[in-house]
């Protein structure tokens, strides 16, 4: 009788115990649960948070990189029109034919021109102190004529080139000598949009 008692209280023991056990764990259970879910819920606005964050960060870089972009057209473009503007084309003594190195630079421009249509190009035929006034400005006239047409056989549409004459008017080299006179023989463009 004694053993059953003992084994009595033993199972007795045993099932209070088990039943502490399984009460405790529920609870640490829910309490567990309970704690979690707002872990997760401030991990996700985090992530949420990051992302948006990052997205930004891509955005502000990609405008960033689109303005360089533009500004470095630009100064592309700028250095273009200085070199077209710059280079003139020269003529012999009281003629009106393009030399050689003047058809080469025209072929340079006529693919500028083709390439960027909004511009238009204005050529203003140059000569020497040499001649009348009149005489100069008839010649000066049938140079910026000749370049006008070389342009146009090119592919240049003629509506956007125009012609001047300035003579003598303006003298590249103020000199009087060969020198000076060679480089006031010449045509001179002035691009515009």
């Amino acid at each position: 009788m004694r053993k059953k008692i003992m084994i009595g209280l033993i199972v007795m023991a045993f099932v209070c115990s088990s039943l502490m056990l399984m009460t405790s764990c529920a609870k640490k259970q829910i309490q567990v649960k309970e704690a979690a879910q707002p872990t997760a819920k401030v991990k996700k606005d985090d992530k949420a948070k990051k992302s948006a964050e990052d997205a930004a960060a891509r955005a502000k870089e990609a405008e960033r990189q689109a303005r360089l972009l533009e500004l470095e057209k630009a100064q592309k473009l700028s250095e273009q029109i200085r070199a077209f503007e710059s280079s003139s084309i020269y003529f012999d003594f009281d003629k009106s034919d393009m030399l050689a190195d003047g058809e080469a630079n025209l072929k340079q421009k006529a693919n500028w021109l083709l390439a960027n249509s909004p511009y238009s190009v204005l050529i203003s035929g140059n000569c020497d102190e040499r001649g009348t006034a009149e005489y100069n400005l008839a010649l000066g006239e049938r140079r910026a004529y000749s370049a006008k047409k070389f342009l146009e056989a090119l592919g240049v549409p003629g509506d956007r080139i125009s012609t001047v004459s300035y003579g003598e008017e303006r003298p590249a080299d103020p000199g009087h000598n060969e020198d000076a006179w060679a480089k006031n023989r010449r045509d001179d463009f002035q691009l515009s949009k």
